[in-house]
């Protein structure tokens, strides 16, 4: 089984890069830039496509034949707001150039070609809240279900508040059997306020041959290959994370933890 926490390998330049090869998957792929002023970072899709998001900071962007202009308003991950995206589809390249201190993630999965580039406006994302209690969370929809202009990419934002905990009540989404559940494997791109702080992911299976549970700190990427991944934030830190899923089907069902079961029913 490949190592489920990944550390940064760097502060600055291409920090993160996660393949399905270097993963043990097939679909996802995730990387990020940390980018000085004036500093650039350039891929092509090859044979998948891309949804870049725009973390923090500002940066020119030009991709799938167009120039997207200078994208970013959010400076500071926590302050919630939408952020700016472009989706990719395969046989594009793309350059980004910062223009301020930036974090710029590349999420990635299997391209058919069926949509064209596009930006993701922020004006069409809307924080959302979700959960009762100390399992409130609040939701930036990147690139869901309902959002159809990727062809197998799942993205979104969660922030979870101190104290609280989030992919919780306890669901994996790891067979291939639509409408019941779907298969989607999944990375947790995580980050902490204050930043010195840490955060809590599980990872386990019904019959426990997966139980990994890890403290996870600010920069941190998770690996979902399989089960169920609930996360806890400490009280006095808030926890940030993006997800990107993909599987052969982009439909999101997923399965509660026989244990937490009867939560979802009485919240329901």
């Amino acid at each position: 089984m490949a190592e489920l926490l990944r550390k940064p390998f760097g502060t600055h330049g291409k920090v993160h890069e996660i393949t399905p090869q270097s993963a043990g998957w097939r679909y996802v792929g995730f990387s990020l830039y940390r980018l000085r002023p004036g500093e650039r970072a350039a891929e092509t899709t090859g044979d998948r496509e891309v949804v870049l998001v725009m973390v923090e900071g500002k940066a020119s962007v030009t991709g799938g034949g167009q120039d997207w202009g200078s994208l970013g308003e959010r400076m500071n991950v926590f302050e919630k707001t939408p952020p700016h995206c472009v989706y990719l589809p395969n046989g594009a390249a793309w350059e980004a150039t910062a223009e301020t201190e930036c974090t710029i993630a590349v999420c990635s999965a299997p391209g058919k070609g069926l949509h064209a580039a596009r930006r993701i406006d922020p004006q069409g994302i809307r924080l959302t809240e979700r959960g009762k209690g100390t399992n409130t969370r609040y939701i930036n929809n990147i690139a869901m279900e309902n959002e159809d202009y990727c062809d197998s990419l799942l993205v979104t934002e969660v922030f979870t508040p101190a104290g609280h905990w989030s992919s919780y009540p306890s669901h994996r989404h790891d067979e291939d059997d639509f409408p019941r559940i779907t298969y989607l494997e999944e990375t947790y791109y995580h980050r902490i306020n204050p930043s010195d702080g840490f955060g809590i992911q599980r990872v386990y299976t019904d019959d426990s041959q997966l139980d990994v549970t890890m403290a996870v700190h600010d920069g941190d990427v998770v690996l979902v290959p399989r089960g169920h991944h609930p996360c806890g934030a400490p009280y006095g830190f808030e926890m940030y994370y993006l997800n990107v899923m993909a599987g052969p089907l982009r439909k999101w069902r997923f399965l509660p933890s026989p244990a937490v079961e009867w939560i979802m029913k009485r919240d329901a």
